[in-house]
Order: structure tokens, then sequence, then C-alpha cells
């Protein structure tokens, strides 16, 4: 069943950044409220950074059990941990630090350790497969002006990989040339996908993503519902 997507244009970067918090912390209440175990997908970038500190500063944080919330990436740059060009390091710096997550349940993709970008794809993977392929409750993506979303790049190889769950990326558009991405299968086994996306570098690829023209932003879906939740300027040649 294809899921019409839904659009929610807020006035600037800060509005949207503090909604999507807000919804997110509600969508994270609703997956526990049968008992059981959140899971989410992070993202990076500068409106991911916005949203996850809004949730550290929201009072309705309180009302999520962070000990049952599992947390996962669509993709990171593979570097030393602890780089703060990691969006991991942006996650942890930005809301997970400040919430009684439990360690055990926040998958962070492998940094580099010499063990090559196949290796820690290989090792995601395994760690998904390991965690039962869990079916994601909210997986958020942002968009790059070139249509890309988590690290798969417009005419990529990797856009076409649908037999493993992560894949090593390498001489990326977009610095630092190294990373590992999860798959387009893997970015659909969403029950809600949602696209965060601010700024007028961003309009032109939102627009074509909506009309499905042939970029990646076009290809992820969620399984009940697909959401984009834009600031003005991104939203500016949606028709």
């Amino acid at each position: 069943m294809t899921v019409d997507p839904e659009l929610v244009i807020h006035p600037d970067a800060d509005d949207l950044a503090f909604s999507a918090a807000s919804r997110l912390i509600t969508a994270i209440v609703d997956a526990q409220s049968t008992g059981g175990v959140a899971q989410v997908v992070l993202t990076g970038g500068r409106v991911a950074a916005k949203v996850y500190q809004a949730v550290a500063e929201s009072p309705a944080r309180v009302e999520v059990d962070w000990r049952r919330v599992e947390f996962w990436w669509g993709d990171e740059r593979f570097l030393p941990s602890g780089d703060p060009e990691r969006n991991e390091t942006q996650a942890r710096d930005a809301f997970l630090s400040a919430l009684d997550v439990d360690p055990a349940r926040v998958h962070p993709m492998p940094a580099d350790t010499g063990q090559g970008a196949e290796a820690a794809a290989s090792a995601y993977a395994a760690e998904l497969e390991t965690a039962g392929s869990p079916t994601f409750d909210v997986l958020l993506l942002g968009v790059g002006p070139d249509g890309h979303v988590a690290s798969l790049f417009p005419g990529y190889p990797q856009l076409g990989v649908t037999d493993v769950a992560a894949v090593a990326v390498h001489d990326s558009p977009k610095p630092p040339p190294i990373r590992v991405s999860l798959t387009l299968p893997q970015l659909n086994n969403a029950r809600e996908v949602w696209f965060v996306v601010s700024g007028e570098d961003k309009a032109e690829a939102v627009a074509k993503a909506l009309a499905e023209a042939d970029i990646p932003a076009a290809q992820p879906k969620g399984q009940n519902r697909t959401l984009w939740l834009l600031d003005e300027a991104a939203a500016q040649q949606v028709q």
C-alpha cells in the first residue's frame, strides 16, 4: 500500500525543530503504550541537532521511558569515535547524554578503528539482525541539496543494493569521503518516515522528491506514514 506523503510547513528552522521534537516525543510515547520498546532511527545535520536539543529541553520528555528506546542511525561518517563530525557525536552531545538511556540500546554505527568501512557496514547489518531486524517506529531523514538521503547519493551503486542492510560508501561528493549507510530496503522498514528539512538550498530537492523525480529522496516511504516537516524556505518550490 502506498501512503501519500503528508506536508507540514513551519515558519522557520527553530519552529520546525520545536515541532519535530514534540512529535518525536509523542510518537515514542505511543510506541511504548503497549509496553514495548520504541525503535528510532536518528539522522545528522544542522536541523537534526536542533531537534535533538529541543527534545532534551522539552518538559514533555519526562513522559518517555528513555530506557525503553532503541536508537539506531541511518548513516554515519566513517571517522574515529568522538569525532565532532560523526552523527553519533552530534546526537550524544545534543540530547542522548542528557537522557536516562540504556547504553545497550544505543546502536551507533562503528567508528573507524582501521577495520575498513566494509567491515563496519557488515558489523552494523549483523547488529540489526541480532536485534531481530526490527521494524522502526520512526526513521528520521534529512535531504541534501542534491537529493541524497542518509549517505545514498544520486547515481551511486549503493542505491541499488537490496540484499544487505548496510553498505560502505566511498568517494562521497560531500565530505568526509567515506561513510556507512543503511540501504533503501532498511530505510523503508519503518512505520513512519519523517523528512526534516530546512533551508532554501534544499527547496529544489524537496520539490523533486515530492514530485517523485528520480532522486534518492523520492524513494523512502513509511509503511504507515511519510511525513515531510519543512520550513518555509525548504518548501518554497513545492507545488
